[in-house]
């Protein structure tokens, strides 16, 4: 029963960060005035991306990645040591809560390099390319999700 609860606990604490594609919940209402990496990548020829804003964004999104991996891996460990503080039979609750603020502080560094990401992203284009792609977003939202 424990080691459910444990397990439990994990799950709904310590979200599994997907790789570098960690999202900013589309419910904050700003997400549509910036671009997700892959939405670009699909339609770089339709914006005819330039090799110097093609490279910015290479490197941009190789650096998230790098970052969330090491994000990754302090919040398993984060994660491991919430799940021995939450094992015995009586729990020590500041101990707990302190183990839970650094896993939601590992979350929220993850969520803003992703913001910073999208970010350079918009920074990089040219108004007219964040047009199209603006365009792009709103006819794949009238399409729904893909099947």
């Amino acid at each position: 029963m424990t080691r459910l609860f444990v397990t439990l606990a994990i799950v709904l604490l310590v979200p599994v960060v997907a790789g570098a594609q960690e999202r900013i919940p589309a419910d904050q209402g700003f997400e549509r005035h910036l671009f997700p990496p892959e939405l670009v990548m699909q339609h770089q020829r339709q914006l005819s991306l330039t090799e110097q804003q093609r490279t910015a964004l290479t490197e941009a999104i190789t650096k998230l990645q790098a970052d969330v991996v090491q994000l990754q891996w302090q919040l398993h460990d984060a994660g491991a040591r919430l799940s021995e503080l939450l094992e015995p039979p009586t729990v020590d609750p500041q101990a707990a809560l302190q183990q839970v603020d650094r896993i939601l502080e590992i979350e929220r560094s993850v969520k803003k390099a992703h913001l910073a990401l999208l970010i350079r992203i918009k920074n990089t284009l040219t108004v007219e390319q964040q047009a199209m792609l603006a365009e792009l977003k709103q006819e794949q939202r009238m399409r729904g999700p893909a099947r």
